[in-house]
């Protein structure tokens, strides 16, 4: 079993673009993944629990992986994290664009 604690990055926190990427991802592999927010445990196959977390901007989440491609799993699980789901760069792009208009 692999455990890791993440952090919410993108700006919209865990709304529905996202959840349906993470749900995608997560069904790719055999291994079984939950994910914990305060207590509560949900399977990270399933849109509807991944929504029910509704998970904010700067909220700690727990993964667990379980099965026989769990570090495969979670390399790519923990980096769509990392990478606040692909929102973090369009953020980048916007603040970049915004920043030369006011030269």
């Amino acid at each position: 079993m692999i455990i890791k604690e993440v952090e919410i990055k993108n700006r919209t926190g865990l709304h529905t673009r996202p959840a349906a990427m993470l749900v995608k991802l997560a069904s790719k592999f055999k291994s079984d993944f939950f994910i914990e927010k305060n207590g509560v445990e949900i399977n990270g196959k399933s849109i509807i629990g991944v929504m029910s977390l509704a998970a904010e901007q700067g909220s700690k989440l727990i993964l667990k992986f379980i099965g026989e491609d769990e570090e495969e799993a979670a390399k790519a699980i923990i980096e769509l994290f990392e990478t606040g789901f692909g929102e973090i760069e369009e953020l980048k792009k916007d603040e970049n664009k915004d920043g030369k208009q006011n030269n």
